[in-house]
């Protein structure tokens, strides 16, 4: 496919949209129903890099090896899938972006850990303009994110190099996956990074601190025509 520039991946929470809300209020709707108090948004934000597992971790001291965790996590999902779309929202300026990227016949598509079942819905609902090219789950490719596996098949699907593509993400695992799918990789700050990463350690191509910034970012990375 001959475009006008690199093609662009982006995770999805905490990267493409800002989905905290409702993540944030699944586990909340559990803890209140549980007769817990709830939770402040900036306060579990950070975990939803980590969905349901780390919520749960957070928000009622579960691990996945613990008894009652597989029922919780269950019921978390259910909760979840009810109110996805409540609250949730692209970050601003994301929808020009993309706007920009399809005026350069630049395509974008979205490679997440969220499943494909929760991640699709989601994506049709928003109603991006243009849609993205595919949207990988972390089930899609039988592998998650660090793996990347789904990196390279959001590639394939497109019709792109991976070393024409830049991705971007709010954690050290797009950071490892990009890098190892071999492209260009920059740093959302401004997503649900976990409290005690330090993004410089990443070794992202580069950091930025809100999306206004990613028009720049990705326009200044060397990346092979």
């Amino acid at each position: 496919m001959m475009t006008d520039g690199p093609s662009v991946l982006f995770d999805l929470d905490g990267t493409l949209m800002h989905t905290a809300p409702d993540l944030v209020g699944a586990l909340n709707d559990m803890r209140v129903a549980d007769g817990l108090d709830p939770m402040p948004l900036d306060v579990l934000a950070p975990y939803c890099s980590y969905g349901g597992r780390g919520l749960l971790g957070r928000g009622f001291d579960l691990t996945p090896g613990d008894d009652g965790y597989r029922a919780a996590y269950d019921r978390f999902i259910a909760r979840y899938r009810e109110r996805m779309t409540w609250e949730s929202r692209p970050y601003e300026g994301i929808r020009e972006l993309v706007a920009r990227l399809a005026a350069e016949n630049r395509p974008w598509g979205v490679v997440t850990n969220k499943v494909e079942a929760l991640a699709v819905p989601l994506i049709e609902f928003t109603a991006f303009d243009p849609a993205p090219g595919c949207v990988i789950g972390g089930d899609t490719a039988g592998v998650a994110k660090p793996d990347p596996r789904p990196i390279l098949l959001a590639c394939e699907r497109m019709g792109v190099a991976p070393e024409q593509c830049i991705y971007v993400g709010d954690s050290d695992r797009d950071i490892l996956a990009g890098r190892a799918a071999g492209m260009a990789t920059i740093a959302a700050g401004y997503g649900y990074v976990p409290v005690d990463d330090d993004i410089a350690k990443w070794e992202a191509d580069a950091v930025v601190d809100t999306p206004a910034e990613l028009w720049d970012a990705i326009q200044r990375l060397q990346v092979p025509a």
